[in-house]
């Protein structure tokens, strides 16, 4: 299984380890070496139909599900910032809730996804354009990626923060869509 991604404001996208994939809300506990988590936003389907080269008006074809979630990114590793194939392929940063909501939820303007770190809101966005920027997602990373089913493919919805750092110490990072929890761990260094 492959999750792949298009950074914001990006015309390419990269694939994340399955290895990454946050499922449980299992608190992140920091390698030594880290000094800092970076982190983005993200809308994401679930592929339900194989595809390569998938054209923008079948897009909606390929995908039954959808959510939101994060990616975290490795900031800094003593001193120093890694590239984004490195920075992206730590284990349980992807994080990716489950189970998916149906995609009549999207034509709902007062569906809110928030995120909060130490209960202070960082992020929130409602549901409108979410639907064209995950297909477009669709359609320009399977120019590159043969999507089989069963893939994720997620789309930032904000440029990479800085989200936790060693001299703050431990942070709650949590998350709601629709008015219920999404998920919500701790990141401990």
């Amino acid at each position: 299984m492959n999750i792949v991604v298009k950074p914001y404001g990006a015309g390419f996208c990269y694939c994340r380890p399955d290895t990454s994939w946050e499922r449980e809300n299992r608190d992140l506990y920091t390698p030594d070496r880290i000094e800092r988590w970076d982190w983005a936003p993200i809308a994401f389907v679930r592929i339900s139909k194989a595809g390569k080269c998938v054209g923008r008006k079948f897009a909606s074809r390929y995908y039954d599900a959808f959510g939101f979630g994060a990616l975290l990114y490795v900031g800094t590793v003593e001193g120093q910032t890694p590239d984004t194939a490195s920075a992206s392929c730590a284990d349980h940063t992807s994080v990716l809730p489950f189970p998916l909501y149906n995609l009549a939820v999207l034509e709902g303007q007062d569906n809110m996804f928030k995120v909060f770190k130490n209960d202070t809101e960082i992020y929130g966005r409602d549901c409108s354009e979410v639907q064209d920027a995950i297909e477009e997602a669709i359609c320009s990373s399977s120019e590159f990626v043969s999507l089989r089913t069963g893939d994720i493919v997620a789309v930032e919805l904000a440029p990479k923060t800085t989200l936790a750092s060693r001299a703050e110490g431990e942070t709650q990072f949590k998350a709601t869509f629709c008015e219920n929890e999404a998920f919500g761990f701790k990141i401990l260094f």
